[in-house]
């Protein structure tokens, strides 16, 4: 089943990237704006963050197993039409659907692993499951920029789609049901209260919060990356994606501490270590661009120390956002994807926008980002801090 969930989890953020390196070549086979092009990766993202806040309280009523199964057939067919799109405003569109069906199997491993799992045992097996969330996408401009040169654009989602028919096909042998169907009917205003609830509560704030800005840390890189390496530093698009491999091996060797660790540290000390790597290394790299020292070099080895960073807050921060309530995990689930997602999207977007003949638009934007999530992961726990003791003496008078 782990095997199942992490192959399911995959093919969203393998989709989401694996065209990135063609982005620039698609201008001129679409005869297309770069903003334009840009689109079809700001909209996915956009879109798989909305939809994440459906599918967990969906799978809490008809069970995990045929949600998953309808999110991976939408995303397989998705992928049809992006390969075949005759020009860009059916290619953003295939996107668009493309995202509502590959985010399914991201939210719903999340909550089955909490379904099956205890808080911090749950934090070592999403920390698998999340290497391949963020190693798929990292690894993916490698796989991408290849297929790009040797077939062209369309190739990769060719590459995509058969790959989410395989997993669809191993999905509908091998998952089996963790949650029977409530029965309960999903209103939006039950909905709305769930999430209402959750963000009410600062230690799920916290955890969520700190995912949303770690995301702008890692898709402010992505945004720009590829337009500072092919247009700036005259790079080919290959070249990128060999870089990347780098990357992906960092942040995978922190998700290996995390599985092997996080029972024995606690996932509070895990996120603590991530958040103060990842902001080392954006630093670092903010003062190596003042200086001038602007390279493949410089820029990816400050994505690798931040991807190492990650591997450790945000398994862990996922972990802790949907065991602050276990009985709306699924919501949990959602609303802290939505969050992170929903951050990447808009970082991605605005850089992308910026970016002109200068990476300053990826530098500030990945140091915002580890700032920002280190300040909110902080203030939150201080809050919670805060209210321990009070809480604790409420339980106190209840008992007397």
């Amino acid at each position: 089943m782990l095997a199942v969930l992490v192959s399911a989890t995959a093919v969203g953020p393998l989709s989401m990237n694996i065209f990135v390196p063609s982005m620039p070549g698609l201008q001129r086979a679409l005869s297309a704006s770069y903003g334009a092009v840009q689109l079809t990766l700001s909209l996915y993202l956009i879109a798989f963050a909305a939809a994440q806040l459906l599918y967990g309280p969906i799978s809490d009523r008809w069970g995990r197993r045929p949600v998953l199964l309808a999110g991976l057939a939408i995303f397989v067919a998705a992928s049809a039409a992006c390969a075949f799109a005759p020009n860009i405003e059916v290619l953003i569109a295939g996107r668009l659907v493309q995202a509502i069906g590959a985010c399914a199997g991201m939210v719903l491993s999340r909550a089955v692993v909490r379904d099956l799992y205890d808080r911090d045992r749950a934090a070592s097996m999403i920390a698998y499951i999340t290497m391949a969330m963020m190693a798929a996408p990292m690894l993916a401009p490698g796989i991408g920029g290849y297929l790009d040169e040797w077939f062209g654009w369309r190739s990769g989602f060719v590459f995509v789609g058969v790959a989410g028919l395989i997993v669809l096909a191993a999905a509908t042998a091998l998952l089996g049901e963790t949650h029977p169907p409530s029965g309960t009917r999903v209103r939006l205003g039950t909905l709305f209260w769930s999430f209402g609830h959750l963000l009410r509560k600062p230690a799920f704030l916290g955890y969520a919060l700190q995912l949303g800005f770690t995301a702008v840390s890692f898709f402010s890189f992505l945004g720009g990356a590829p337009y500072v390496m092919v247009h700036i530093l005259h790079r080919p698009p290959s070249e990128y994606g060999l870089y990347f491999f780098f990357a992906a091996g960092m942040y995978m060797i922190g998700n290996f501490i995390t599985g092997r660790m996080s029972r024995r540290w606690g996932i509070d000390r895990l996120i603590v270590a991530g958040l103060l790597i990842s902001l080392v290394a954006a630093a670092a790299q903010a003062v190596l661009y003042v200086a001038g020292m602007v390279s493949p070099l410089t820029l990816f080895a400050a994505m690798g120390g931040v991807g190492f960073g990650h591997g450790l807050s945000i398994p862990n921060g996922l972990a802790g956002a949907v065991s602050v309530d276990p009985e709306r995990a699924g919501a949990a689930s959602g609303l802290a994807g939505f969050l992170q997602m929903g951050s990447g999207a808009a970082a991605s977007y605005v850089v992308g926008l910026a970016i002109g003949e200068t990476a300053a638009p990826v530098v500030i934007g990945m140091l915002a980002g580890a700032a920002l999530a280190a300040a909110a992961y902080f203030a939150a726990r201080s809050v919670v801090a805060r209210q321990r003791p009070q809480q604790a003496h409420e339980r106190k008078e209840a008992a007397e």
